[in-house]
Formats: C-alpha cells, sequence, structure tokens
C-alpha cells in the first residue's frame, strides 16, 4: 500500500477530468480526493502500488475528450495516511498556472436527451453537460467553478444539484448546468425592441426566418444575423445593411450530408467540418450551390460552411423542417441552408449583448432571438480550410481559443499587441503563449475597446502582470500607441518589432525552432526597418535578429493606400514599369481616375514604392481584367486563386522572372506577359506556377547561400493554396524542411505571437 500525490497540467479544467478520476478511482479501489488548483488538477491517493500506477498512466492514456494532460507528476510516499473512500474536494486558489477550455459544440449524448419527448430538457436551448458547452466565453476567472462564471446567478434546482453532486453523471461538477426551471430562458423582440409575446420563440423565430425576415439570434460567443441562404432578395437586404457589398456570408447547414449538396470536399474536410470546434470550413462550391444559394459568395469559388453546435441552432433547424420526429432527420440531407453570419455592422466587433443589439443592430435585424445568459468575452467563429495534408486557419476564435502554444524558451511574462489588420493580442507564461481570439481591425474604435478589454482579460485570468510590452514597428498602428501607454504607464520595457521579422518568429514558436532559419514572408504591407513598405520579404531569421536577405522588385503604388484597394491602379503601375503607360487612360476607362493616374505616374507624384506580393496579385488581376475595384482585403487575390483552380495546372513561364546577385526577383517578365493575355483563367494558372518556380529558386539560391535548412512560409500570402501547396511540394525536393502555420493563421492574426518571441528572447539575452 502506498500514497502518492499526483499533479496534472494542461487543459484539465472544464472538462470533466475531476468526475474522470473519480471514476478511475471507484474502479481501481483507491482512496483519497481530486480538486482543482491553480495548477491544473491535484490527487492525492492512496492503495495498492499497482493500481496507484494504473491509475497514473491511465490519466494520460484515457483522459476524457475535451482535454488535454501536458504533463503527470507524482510523489510516492512509503506509509499511508488511512484516507477512506474517494471524493471531490473544494478547489484550491493561488497562483494560475492553468488554461481554461474552449467552447465546444454539444455532444451527441446531449441532442438525443435534446429531441426526447420523455426527457426533463427535451427543446432546452442550453442543455449541456461536462462533455460540451460553453467555457471560455462565460468564465469570469480560474479556477472553472461555477461561482466564477455567468452561471452563477442561477441556483440549480434539486434535480440539477443531484445530477451536479453525483460523481455517475454526465453533468457531475458541469459548471453551465441547468434545466428549463432553474437555467437561462429565451426572450424576442421586435426590430424596435418592444417585446414579443408567447412561450414558443423558437417557433416565432423559424416563422420569420420562412417569412424572408432577418434574425439576430444570441448563442455562445455573441450575435449572429441570421436569414434563409436561399432566399436571394433577403441575402441581398442584408448584404446592403450590414454594408458588406462582395464579400462573403458563411452558411450553417444541418449536417455533411446536407453540406454535400453544396459544396465539393473529401473525407478531411468531412471531419474537419464535424469536429467538436466546429469552425466554418471553406469548400470549393457545387453547381446546386451557384444556382441556389445566389449572393453567398459573390464570383468566388469557395463557399464558408459549417455544422450547428448550439443546442439552439439545432432546435431552429428542427423547427424550420416542421418538427420531425425521432433521430432520424439528425442524419438525413436536407437543403436547408442559413446564412449564420457575426453580428457586427461595418467591421465593429462581435454584438455580444442586448444593448449592443439595440444600439448596433438597428435596421439590419427585423427581429432578436436572445437570453440572459451573460457572454462574458466575445468570440467570433473560427474559419479553417484543409491547405495540403493539414488544416489551416483563416481566423482562430470559437473552440480554439484560448489554448496554450508551448514555446521553445521560456522567461518573464511578456505582452504583445499585434498588427492593425486582423489584430489577436498575446500574453507569455513561462514557456506558454496564450493568443487572444481574433480581434478584427483596429479601424473602429469598438475593435480598439475590444483590444484593451481582451489585454486585462488575460491578464485576469491567467494571474499574469506583464514585464514587457511588444508591438508592431510601425508608430502610427492603434496597438502600437496602446502599447506604448501601457507600458510608460507602468515603467516597462517597450519592445519595437518589424513586421516581417514577426510572421517568421511565430512560425519559429510554434515549430519551437531556436535556431536561424529561411524566412519567405508574403503579405500586402508592413513596415521595413528602412522606412519603406515591404511586403515580399527573404529574411535570415535567428530568435530576436533578423538579417534581410532579399526582396521582391519594387512596384510603385499610384495613390499610396488606395491602390491596395483598386488594382487597376497597381496593374497602370506596371504598364507604365512596361513603357506602355499610353494604355492606361484606354484599358481603364471605366476609372474616372485613370487620366489622372497615368499623370501621377508621370510625375511619380504620390507613387509609394513597395515590395508587396500582395500588390503583384493585384497588378495581376487588373491586367487579366478579374478585378479593378475591390470589394474587401484580399479579394482579387480570391478571384485569381479560384480562376486558377479552375483552369487547372500550368507550366511556369521560362523567362517570367529575373533574380539578380543582390537577391532581388523580379516578376515584371510575368506582368508583361499577362499584360497580353486575353485568357483570365490561364494567366491566373501561369501567375501561380511562375510566382511558385522563381520563388522556390529565390530559396534554393539562399538555403546554399546560407547553409540553412529550414525555410518558414509566413504571410498572408500563404493563405493561398495553390501558391503554398506548390512550395510545400517542391522545396524538399530540395533538401529543405518547410515550416506552415498550424496552430495560428499566416496572416497577421500570428503576429502577436511573433512579437512576443522576440520580446521574450531580447528579454534573455538582456538578462
Amino acid at each position: 500500500m502506498i500514497h502518492a500525490q499526483i499533479k496534472v497540467s494542461g487543459q484539465v479544467q472544464g472538462v470533466g477530468f475531476r468526475p474522470f478520476v473519480f471514476k478511475l478511482a471507484h474502479e481501481l479501489g483507491l482512496a483519497g480526493w481530486v480538486r482543482n488548483d491553480s495548477e491544473g488538477v491535484e490527487i492525492s491517493v492512496e492503495g495498492e502500488q499497482q493500481q496507484v500506477m494504473r491509475l497514473i498512466e491511465r490519466l494520460q492514456s484515457e483522459p476524457p475528450a475535451l482535454a488535454y494532460v501536458e504533463k503527470v507528476t507524482h510523489d510516492f510516499a512509503d506509509s499511508t495516511i488511512g484516507l477512506q473512500g474517494f471524493s471531490i474536494a473544494a478547489s484550491k486558489t493561488g497562483k494560475v498556472q492553468t488554461g481554461i477550455a474552449p467552447d465546444m459544440a454539444i455532444c451527441p449524448a446531449c441532442l438525443m436527451e435534446l429531441f426526447n419527448p420523455a426527457n426533463r430538457r427535451y427543446r432546452h436551448p442550453f442543455i449541456n453537460c461536462i462533455h460540451c458547452g460553453p467555457r471560455y466565453t462565460l468564465t469570469a476567472r480560474l479556477p472553472y467553478d461555477r461561482v466564477n462564471t455567468s452561471m452563477a446567478r442561477f441556483a440549480q434546482c434539486p434535480e440539477c444539484q443531484a445530477e451536479y453532486d453525483t460523481p455517475t453523471t454526465r453533468r457531475f461538477h458541469a459548471q453551465p448546468n441547468a434545466c428549463p426551471k432553474c437555467g437561462p430562458s429565451l426572450g424576442m423582440f421586435d426590430a424596435q425592441w418592444n417585446a414579443i409575446a408567447g412561450d414558443d420563440f423558437i417557433a416565432a423565430a423559424a416563422g420569420r426566418i420562412r417569412a424572408g425576415q432577418v434574425v439576430a439570434v444570441k448563442g455562445i460567443g455573441g450575435f449572429h444575423l441570421v436569414c434563409d441562404a436561399r432566399n436571394a432578395a433577403t441575402v441581398d437586404r442584408l448584404r446592403s445593411g450590414k454594408q458588406r457589398e462582395e464579400k462573403p456570408f458563411a452558411v450553417m447547414v444541418l449536417n455533411t450530408q446536407s453540406a454535400r449538396h453544396y459544396a465539393h470536399f473529401r473525407e478531411n474536410d468531412a471531419a474537419l467540418l464535424e469536429t467538436g470546434e466546429r469552425p466554418i470550413v471553406l469548400l470549393r462550391q457545387s453547381a446546386a450551390c451557384m444556382t441556389e444559394l445566389q449572393g453567398i459568395a459573390p464570383g468566388l469559388p469557395g463557399i464558408g460552411l459549417m455544422l450547428p453546435y448550439t443546442p439552439l441552432h439545432y432546435l431552429l433547424f428542427h423547427e424550420l423542417l416542421g418538427r420531425p420526429q425521432g433521430m432520424d432527420w439528425l442524419a438525413q440531407a436536407s437543403t436547408l441552408a442559413l446564412v449564420m453570419t457575426s453580428a457586427n455592422p461595418g467591421g465593429e466587433p462581435l454584438v455580444k449583448d442586448d444593448d449592443e443589439a439595440r444600439a448596433s443592430l438597428s435596421g439590419l435585424a427585423d427581429a432578436f432571438l436572445t437570453h440572459d445568459r451573460d457572454i462574458l468575452h466575445r468570440c467570433d467563429d473560427s474559419v479553417m480550410k484543409w491547405q495540403g495534408a493539414a488544416p489551416a486557419f483563416v481566423r482562430r476564435a470559437r473552440g480554439y481559443t484560448p489554448r496554450r502554444i508551448r514555446l521553445p524558451f521560456s522567461g518573464p511574462p511578456v505582452l504583445a499587441c499585434g498588427a492593425w489588420l486582423k489584430n489577436t493580442v498575446c500574453l507569455t507564461r513561462g514557456n506558454e503563449a496564450f493568443v487572444s481570439q481574433h480581434i478584427g481591425d483596429l479601424d473602429h474604435a469598438g475593435t480598439r475597446q475590444m483590444l484593451e478589454e481582451t489585454v486585462g482579460y488575460l491578464s485576469d485570468i491567467l494571474d499574469v502582470q506583464p514585464q514587457a510590452v511588444a508591438h508592431d514597428l510601425h508608430p502610427d498602428f492603434y496597438s502600437t500607441h496602446f502599447a506604448q501607454a501601457y507600458a510608460a504607464q507602468r515603467d516597462l520595457p517597450c519592445v519595437a518589432v518589424q513586421h516581417h521579422h514577426a510572421h517568421i518568429a511565430a512560425l519559429c514558436a510554434e515549430h519551437r525552432i531556436v535556431g536561424p532559419v529561411l524566412g519567405l514572408a508574403l503579405d500586402g504591407v508592413g513596415l521595413g526597418s528602412d522606412g519603406s513598405a515591404w511586403g515580399g520579404e527573404l529574411l535570415r531569421v535567428d530568435g530576436a535578429t533578423s538579417k534581410r536577405l532579399g526582396h521582391l522588385a519594387p512596384l510603385v503604388m499610384p495613390g499610396g493606400d488606395r491602390a491596395a484597394r483598386e488594382p487597376w491602379r497597381m496593374a497602370a503601375a506596371a504598364l507604365f514599369d512596361m513603357q506602355r503607360g499610353d494604355e492606361i487612360v484606354r484599358r481603364f476607362s471605366a476609372q474616372a481616375g485613370a487620366e489622372t493616374v497615368f499623370g501621377m505616374l508621370q510625375r511619380q507624384l504620390n507613387c509609394v514604392a513597395t515590395t508587396s506580393m500582395g500588390r503583384y496579385f493585384d497588378a495581376a488581376a487588373g491586367l487579366l481584367g478579374v478585378n479593378e475595384i475591390q470589394g474587401y482585403e484580399g479579394h482579387a487575390a480570391m478571384l485569381l486563386e479560384g480562376l486558377a483552380d479552375r483552369h487547372g495546372k500550368a507550366e511556369p513561364l521560362a523567362d517570367g522572372y529575373a533574380l539578380s546577385a543582390e537577391g532581388v526577383l523580379d516578376f515584371h517578365p510575368l506582368l508583361a506577359t499577362l499584360a497580353d493575355c486575353n485568357d483570365a483563367a490561364y494567366g491566373a494558372a501561369l501567375f501561380h506556377a511562375t510566382l511558385a518556380a522563381g520563388l522556390s529558386a529565390w530559396l534554393k539560391r539562399a538555403a546554399e547561400q546560407t547553409q540553412l535548412e529550414h525555410v518558414a512560409l509566413g504571410g498572408g500570402c500563404f493563405l493561398n493554396n495553390i501558391l503554398t501547396q506548390a512550395l510545400v511540394d517542391n522545396l524538399p525536393d530540395q533538401g529543405l524542411c518547410v515550416l506552415t502555420a498550424q496552430q495560428l493563421p499566416p496572416n497577421d492574426g500570428a503576429i502577436s505571437l511573433g512579437q512576443a518571441a522576440i520580446a521574450l528572447q531580447q528579454l534573455n539575452q538582456g538578462a
């Protein structure tokens, strides 16, 4: 007989880990207790040595589905202290060293109860258990106990309390546990926020959706704007009201069988759709999608689909399908498709409560289906796609935030405030990095306030006070201003990090690489260390240091940032470089400023030079007539990728690029060919193939010169599947190991991690 003190760290709170330990201990005949503490889960246990060792083994090999065990440590004592029975003890507070679980989709067992008329939670919109439901968005602080969540105000009825207290139930210590008697409840309001009477608000909401109305629905991380995706007039009205122009909407369908009606995908895609995190998954449209869901993704070959993940989603589908009996309908194909777009007007943050909805969604929604369980932290839907052999993030948020990223080094806590676009913030704790949910572009007061709120929340919930602050090199970013003010108020060192260095450092951090790597950073723009606009950079990155080995040949942007929104301007600049400026006015006669732009180029007036790969995509789109005015960031590049994908493989243009001895890669010859190409699809395919060939040659030469084997691919251009896959396929044949983004998106959503990693290494070097 021995006594053991066991510590378990990782994602082990809010995932049913204590009930799991309780059941294991009873099964193995062990006495003792288990409790949450600031580091994770602590277990004190006595019994036969063989059974104690079996417990330790099974803690790691058989954890609950939502748990992630990082480490199990134990200390043995030769003598026992007479523990009797096994119990779940009260949580122990202290310096927080654990994390919190993300929000997860409703589990199969709860789904069965939801539609079982004999169950007391039949059609209860807030059903959950230890295996599913909200976590991050309703937790105020750790340890993860009910008193520290927005469920604290809902006292459990005797039946729910009995489940909560009984170790053999699925709701044993399930903090959001409730039922229709004691839990949150729905409410409904019309467009003027007059309360709608009735006792079946789901039926009322479904009726409005059927009638072609838009209903704002409060979910786990905020409100969605919901309508019938097959109703083109309603979709068009929603698009106009949201000022979304051509940007695609996300669509929710019942199941993967239903998704196959609207998209082409493989089993990998199906698995991603069905995972408990329930991201929006980008898939290729089917012919039915193009005809039946008009206006959802204008001009694009893809569509973003997701499956229901809350009980309320399933109840809406159930109602809209006529309340079918039994459970078989859940697996049957249906053409019902709902627009499920974030409720945030004009780039503002996601709306999360009734007051915000009343103030911000007026005129967008015809009715509001809401509830009284507070959302403490707004969290958008994650967006993913399958890229090559692995899934990749486009946006990392609900379901994945705030999972920690293990760093290959440790040090004092660092706060990193991210970029201007697709902002996230990052806070480190020891050798852990916690990257926030997607915050958004910092053009608006609301997203700026969300940045500040998120910094405060991460500091509080992780019980960490930063000892240094990192920010982008650009002096005019709001994130830079915030970082500098935050550091000044606390007398902390402030570290400015070059944008593309941060892109590559983020990849090194998530892949736990500490040595030097070649970094290929391709994006729209970032301020370079020389004060110019970078965006196509070949770097040698070694931790906190970075050296520019080469860059793309510059293009000029007539009109500055306006050229990034109007690809025809980049095409005009390319024509001018080809000595074909006299074609500009004729080719772009539909643009009122064509003559003015020609004059600007002649006088080199307000023509900023950039090495941006994003602007090469814009120039190609303008020259091929694919897109002259972008409806949203990356629009032209997405259209080009779609055309290239439909065309299929093309051989690269043999003389489409030039590589100088100074490390400058010039694709002007490729642009000259595209200027005379009459087949846009072939031109798009040729563009991608030649880019890949030129970049591969560039990297191969740099690897030979530097004797480096690792190549990190960072920046928003690597959301392009064709370009990324070509490099991933080609570079290993040249003896190179390719690092791509896996735990974060390759775009600016990863910048905060890179900033934090660089600042942390600088601090360690100075220590």
